[in-house]
């Protein structure tokens, strides 16, 4: 049988990753371009300091 879990338990990564996925799409319905540019995304996720890939264009390497 499987362990009921309490009603009040919340997954706190879940309820974040939920949260930027919403405003991920607020500012993709907001934008006048038709994608967002990466460093945009990368605003929204509060992204900071992360090396990008050497040899790789986020913006053409296919589809978000």
């Amino acid at each position: 049988m499987p362990a009921h879990r309490h009603p009040t338990v919340q997954d706190q990564v879940a309820l974040v990753e939920i949260d930027l996925t919403g405003e991920l799409m607020i500012a993709a319905a907001a934008a006048s371009e038709d994608r967002l540019s990466t460093d945009r995304i990368d605003e929204l996720l509060h992204v900071v300091g992360v090396p990008r890939g050497e040899g790789v264009d986020r913006e053409t390497s296919g589809p978000r």
